[in-house]
């Protein structure tokens, strides 16, 4: 399994934190892979014709996507961490922008080989960094505030529990294959890698919407590694005001909960979208799923809650 091998020190300095890097990375790999997440799938289809327009007047670039990605690899040139937190895209893209020609195709030949001629070419960071900010102006910007407070939310809710369940109380729900193994052992993944000695580096652990997430760090020295994980909440479909006779029968707050879990929702996302406090929206969930309106499934390190065949019935009398 991979590890990292981390000591006081980096716990003690470890944050939290949020990357547009990411946030696209992140929309890029769900543009690219045929089977997202179903929450992910609206936005997805909502995107991927003018995508593949784009992809299809850059051959580079759709070069560069088909070696890019692998099941358990993501080239490195995708994963830099940010060098400090509340940098915008062009800040974090700096870095990838620097990086040679050689560099990129030595990153795209670690996922999958043999490159193809069209990777030959040069200034290949610099198309690159073009598709990300595409991606990013055409399919995260017109979103980010709304997004931005789901990722915030969620850090918060994260920083919170580790006062009080500490490290493995945080981690070993983050993403698939991550948890706390004690005595400054940390697995970030179920793959046959070497142990990584961390000790002495700088750990950031950013919270994005992506599918499983991913591990990054920027390499030579200073070295930085981090962990993005997966939250969920933007993707669902905006919701319409709870309909009268329902905001009677169940309150309007609670009402407004059950609403916005038309499609699967984290706690940290509800907390976000509805400005609720996170006791008062536990407390309107585990009403609904007593009720009978809400089911949940764990997915990764959330809870996700959507509605029952029954509150679709209700929802929908209620309209009536």
């Amino acid at each position: 399994m991979g590890e990292f091998i981390v000591d006081a020190d980096v716990l003690a300095s470890a944050r939290f934190g949020t990357s547009q890097l990411a946030e696209t990375v992140g929309a890029l790999g769900m543009l690219e892979h045929p089977q997202p997440m179903p929450w992910h799938r609206p936005w997805r289809q909502q995107h991927l014709g003018e995508f593949q327009a784009r992809l299809r007047d850059d051959p580079i670039a759709t070069a560069i996507l088909a070696h890019a990605f692998s099941r358990t690899w993501t080239a490195d040139f995708l994963t830099i961490p940010p060098a400090g937190p509340g940098l915008d895209l062009g800040e974090e893209l700096a870095e990838l922008e620097s990086l040679s020609d050689h560099q990129i195709r030595a990153d795209l030949e670690q996922v999958r080989t043999p490159l193809p001629a069209d990777l030959s070419a040069s200034g290949l960071a610099a198309t690159v960094a073009q598709l990300l900010r595409w991606v990013w102006t055409h399919t995260i910007a017109p979103t980010w505030e709304r997004r931005e407070r789901v990722l915030r939310a969620d850090v918060v809710s994260r920083t919170s529990r580790l006062s009080t369940h500490g490290w493995s109380g945080v981690l070993d729900d983050m993403r698939p294959g991550m948890r706390w193994l004690g005595q400054g052992r940390l697995q970030i993944n179920t793959h046959p890698y070497p142990p990584r000695d961390i000790r002495g580096r700088d750990l950031t652990f950013l919270a994005a919407h992506c599918g499983n997430g991913w591990i990054t760090w920027r390499l030579p020295e200073p070295a930085r590694y981090g962990a993005v994980y997966p939250v969920t909440g933007i993707f669902a479909n905006t919701p319409r005001a709870a309909p009268d006779p329902l905001a009677r029968l169940l309150g309007a707050a609670r009402a407004t909960v059950l609403i916005r879990a038309a499609t699967p929702v984290s706690t940290s996302a509800l907390v976000a979208v509805t400005a609720m406090p996170l006791s008062t929206v536990g407390s309107h969930l585990r009403i609904l799923l007593d009720a009978g309106l809400l089911q949940r499934r764990r997915s990764g390190r959330q809870v996700l809650y959507w509605w029952t065949d029954s509150a679709r019935d209700l929802v929908a009398g209620a309209n009536q």
